[in-house]
């Protein structure tokens, strides 16, 4: 073989190997394309499915944060019932409130102390 057949014999291996490298990232693209395509639908749902549990989640939370604006206005309102009956009561029985007092206190102490 001659210097001048094996350039020719090489480069028509470059060209072969170059045809077939275009080939396989053709299929390799269209194989790509087909896959995406067929994945879109299930894709779709997921995303249609992911959104309907986050607009349920948004309404739960929601309606807790209600429930709890309601429960909250509901404890200030007995709090502020039994401020009002302790008020009345220590202003009625001062004596009785102060002997309380000092036995809550001095309980309060012995509990404290003993620890």
């Amino acid at each position: 073989m001659t210097t001048s057949q094996n350039v020719s014999s090489t480069s028509n291996i470059n060209g072969a190997m170059q045809n077939g490298v275009a080939q396989a990232t053709t299929g390799a693209h269209n194989t790509i394309d087909k896959v995406s395509e067929a994945a879109r639908p299930a894709v779709d749902r997921f995303a249609a499915t992911a959104h309907q549990a986050v607009d349920k989640i948004a309404g739960v939370a929601s309606q807790a944060a209600e429930t709890l604006g309601v429960k909250g206005e509901q404890l200030k309102n007995v709090q502020q019932r039994l401020m009002e009956e302790a008020r009345n009561y220590v202003q009625e029985k001062p004596i009785t409130s102060l002997g309380i007092a000092v036995a809550a206190g001095f309980l309060l102490s012995r509990l404290i102390s003993s620890k």
